[in-house]
């Protein structure tokens, strides 16, 4: 770029940062008050639409001014709804577990009064960085927020938000660069994909900015499908923007003039943002014919998934975008020799994208410097299951699983102990505790039998039975099959019959080995990802938690006591109080009884073993029992009628 475009390309942007940094001071004002309420799907799920209104009605009641600003997801979703209140005065207080009584509290005693209410305070706010508010929670200083930095802090629907707080200078500085000196700092950074397989970032981008054909297409791949995974999703309902700069800044790396945002339709406020974030880029010249005035031309369609969890291979999401089923094609060729449509395409997922503008604005060192050596820069995880504090973590790659689980997340609730983690989605790895020290990074899991993958991670307690474990996401691997590979196809639904058989009580002494040795074949014959890594959960299990197997196969025993086949409820007579009819309400087949002294037995017969008695008996009582095998059970005899 010569000097005289580069001065029109400054005038230009500097032009658009001062609009934005004057509308940005003119929407929190000097002395106003601002409320800053979640609204991603996490916070809308918990009711913030109902504190909003709330907060809404008793400010307009008291007549006190203040501005109530939308905002994205913190990632502390085991507190949603959460409320940021800044009011001069006083440093910016974070809000958890909102109800619509409790913001009409605070707007009365903080906002009329200048009483904080710190009994609903969760931490506090300031220079937008989380500070503890209790200095033994180490979720707010252990986690480093690179992709997820202005997540829950601006409004995913006001572009002028993300540029007062610096965005887009990144693609600024890009467009002053050579493409080639881009790729060469992304190749420095060492950027992984985060989409799961860890392939290097620069790669693919130099393949497609080396390729002969002129058109090339840039795909971000938002498909993400993995039961409890739900981080793609909230970086789009959070901050579409970052996604966006970083979309164009490799559009510009490797000469597309054409980029696609590959989204499932079940993230409808994803899909709602993340259109209305490239409309505003247009109309500002950030996107469109000749970006800040520049020769440099992009175009960013959004197009929405049906659903198919095959579709987050890439191979598969360009199958589907051309109108057919979304089957994975054999490679090579690869997408970036011949992709969408036979071009050039580069297919990032959306934290790899999302990671571009940080990079590139800060520098290839300072991002060697998170992280580990041969996995640089910060992982994100839904954390799910039996954790204390489960939502979304962005940590520095090189933190173990322990520090995650326990003490950023907060350990297992309920005073249970830990029994395994799956990490990588339901083709990834069941670890035991033994593993708890592992590195997490993309060689250190996949080295225990896990893999990264996209992020998911759920927590499992002493409760889970892990064979049941792996019939659960073997269960879903094979629905989501495409049918294409006859491994695929045949074998995981072979796989599922024989782990639906144990879970039932009628496992073969051979099963456990013919589990292994079909699984290695559908790793080995297997064409995609899905069915490569779809016997994971079942080679783990086995491997770390192989006495389980042998308990329900030789004893027809769930030692979890979560096979229902396998157990059975019954009431300790012992504490069983005359009178009390707690269980009998809640048994939705009647298989509960009163005996001749007024106590409580189960008919086994009718039991669905459902587990509304065990919940319904009172504590101070604590009568009801469940065994396993279900011939453990007393036998009581239901009197006879009459």
């Amino acid at each position: 770029m010569n000097q005289n475009s580069k001065e029109k390309l400054d005038e230009v942007f500097a032009s658009i940062k001062t609009d934005a940094e004057r509308r940005f001071r003119e929407m929190k004002g000097d002395d106003s008050q601002n409320i800053f309420i979640g609204m991603a799907t996490c916070g809308l799920a918990s009711g913030a639409t109902d504190v909003k209104a709330a907060f809404e009605e008793a400010l307009s009641e008291r007549k006190i001014s203040a501005r109530i600003i939308p905002v994205g997801c913190l990632g502390h979703c085991y507190a949603e709804p959460l409320v940021i209140i800044d009011k001069p005065g006083f440093p910016p207080i974070l809000y958890h577990d909102l109800t619509p009584g409790k913001a009409r509290l605070l707007v009365k005693a903080f906002l009329e009064e200048d009483d904080p209410v710190f009994e609903h305070v969760l931490g506090a706010m300031e220079e937008n960085d989380l500070i503890p508010w209790i200095m033994d929670f180490p979720r707010f200083n252990q986690e480093k927020k690179v992709v997820m930095a202005n997540s829950g802090l601006l409004d995913p629907e006001d572009i002028y938000q993300y540029i007062a707080k610096g965005g887009y200078s990144a693609l600024v500085k890009a467009l002053t660069l050579e493409p080639e000196e881009i790729i060469h700092e992304i190749q420095d950074s060492g950027l992984r994909g985060r989409g799961g397989a860890g392939f290097l970032t620069d790669i693919k981008w130099q393949l497609v900015r080396d390729a002969k054909e002129k058109d090339k297409i840039v795909i971000c791949n938002a498909d993400e499908g993995d039961p409890g995974a739900y981080m793609d999703r909230t970086i789009l309902e959070s901050n579409p923007y970052q996604v966006i700069e970083g979309i164009a800044i490799s559009a510009y790396a490797v000469g597309a003039e054409k980029a696609i945002v590959y989204v499932r339709a079940e993230y409808p406020l994803a899909v709602k943002t993340i259109n209305k974030a490239v409309e505003q880029a247009k109309e500002i010249g950030l996107l469109g014919k000749g970006v800040l005035s520049t020769n440099f031309d992009l175009d960013i369609a959004i197009f929405q998934g049906s659903g198919a969890f095959v579709c987050g291979e890439e191979t598969a999401l360009i199958q589907s975008i051309q109108g057919k089923r979304g089957m994975p094609q054999p490679r090579p060729p690869y997408p970036a020799q011949r992709g969408l449509w036979g071009k050039p395409t580069v297919v990032n997922n959306v934290k790899t994208m999302a990671s571009i503008p940080p990079i590139l604005e800060n520098g290839a060192q300072w991002y060697r410097g998170i992280g580990t050596d041969r996995s640089p820069g910060t992982a994100i995880f839904s954390v799910v299951g039996n954790i204390l504090h489960a939502g979304l973590v962005e940590i520095p790659m090189g933190v173990t699983l322990r520090t995650l689980i326990f003490e950023i997340c907060g350990g297992i609730p309920n005073q249970k102990d830990f029994k395994a983690v799956q990490i990588g989605g339901p083709s990834g790895g069941c670890l035991p505790g033994s593993f708890l020290d592992t590195s997490i990074d993309f060689d250190s899991l996949t080295q225990a039998g896990a893999m990264m993958g996209s992020g998911g991670m759920v927590v499992m307690d002493e409760d889970a039975c892990m064979v049941d474990v792996a019939r659960y996401f073997l269960d879903f691997t094979q629905r989501e099959s495409c049918g294409k590979c006859t491994f695929c196809r045949i074998g995981t639904k072979h796989l599922l019959n024989v782990l639906e058989r144990i879970t039932t009580g009628e496992g073969r002494e051979e099963d456990i080995e013919l589990l292994e040795d079909l699984s290695l074949d559908i790793k080995a014959g297997s064409l995609c990802g899905l069915g490569k890594t779809a016997p994971n959960p079942i080679i783990t299990t086995i491997k770390y938690f192989r006495d389980e197997y042998k308990a329900h196969i030789t004893e027809k025993r769930c030692p979890a006591m979560m096979c229902r086949t396998l157990t059975a409820y019954y009431i300790d007579l012992d504490k069983c109080a005359r009178g009390c009819d707690a269980c009998v309400g809640s048994c939705p087949t009647e298989s509960i009884f009163t005996t001749k002294n007024r106590k409580k037995g189960i008919d086994q017969t009718l039991c669905v073993k459902c587990g509304e008695c065990m919940a319904s008996c009172p504590p101070e009582y604590d009568a009801v029992r469940k065994v396993s095998p279900p011939e453990l059970a007393p036998k009581i005899e239901r009197p006879k009628e009459g």
